[in-house]
């Protein structure tokens, strides 16, 4: 948290997070651009956010692409609002989005947390229903993780599977896990109270996908970044699963509560699915 903190003291750095929030995943010369400073000290203040954990990286080809990662940001707002102001400031802050954002034409959600696990034991936590049941609110993915293979719902032991329409799109265990992601269902309408009419207008949402990217972090430790994209612009299904909407949680409360099962055996007390 106090790497946060100072990386946030710098107004420059506040200005790229701002830009990376505008426009998720850009490079270094997009970043740089008509910010009036060189190229080198961006990239400097690139770095700190980095450590910090504010920014996380991936590559595509020879470009690397630079992502706003809010989990340092969550710890903050965790540690001194309670959860009935956080839900007012997020109210007034989602009002102040709604008035002045312009559309996103295809945004992304990119997140990075780090686990005291072998790519083995998480890898098993991604893919295995015993493992999923506990931190995906009750329900397991059921799959035999190889590429073109349904990813299946099972609401609760014994139910028949559901098709949802997920697909396994990448499966290279230990490393690398990528599935194309559901669109919304009838129990989304009655969590959020939307009307027949909203749900309807939900549904035209172009599919998404997510991937999961395992990397060794020391000797104990992996690094698990999520990448969820491919959304329609100005996706309702983007807010959910980055946890925008009242109620939904997201992928941060559910990473959370995947990193606390696998670290301590036990899941946070009632996590919430990502979408």
């Amino acid at each position: 948290m106090d790497d946060a903190f100072r990386a946030l003291a710098d107004p420059s750095r506040r200005q790229l997070l701002d830009r990376l929030n505008e426009r998720n995943g850009q490079t270094l010369r997009e970043l740089c651009a008509g910010l009036g400073t060189t190229r080198q000290a961006v990239s400097k203040h690139l770095s700190v956010l980095e450590a910090a954990h504010l920014v996380t990286t991936r590559w595509r080809g020879r470009e690397k692409l630079h992502f706003l990662d809010a989990a340092p940001i969550n710890a903050i707002a965790d540690r001194w609002l309670s959860r009935y102001d956080r839900q007012r400031a997020a109210a007034l802050a989602d009002l102040t989005t709604a008035l002045e954002r312009e559309p996103m034409e295809s945004p992304t959600f990119v997140y990075t947390t780090y686990v005291t696990t072998t790519a083995q034991q998480l890898w098993a936590a991604l893919t295995e229903p015993a493992f999923t049941r506990r931190y995906w609110g009750g329900v397991a993915l059921v799959s035999d993780w190889q590429v073109g293979s349904p990813v299946l719902w099972q609401d609760a032991p014994g139910d028949e599977p559901r098709d949802l329409g997920q697909r396994v799109l990448v499966a290279e265990p230990y490393r690398r896990l990528s599935y194309s992601w559901h669109g919304f269902q009838p129990e989304h309408a009655a969590h959020f109270g939307w009307s027949a009419e909203e749900l309807a207008a939900r549904l035209g949402e172009r599919q998404s996908k997510v991937t999961f990217e395992i990397e060794p972090h020391g000797t104990a430790a992996v690094r698990l970044t999520v990448i969820h994209e491919d959304f329609s612009p100005d996706s309702e299904m983007h807010r959910a699963i980055s946890g925008q909407l009242d109620g939904s949680g997201g992928w941060p409360v559910l990473l959370a509560s995947l990193k606390t099962l696998v670290e301590t055996g036990e899941p946070m007390p009632e996590p919430t699915q990502a979408g």
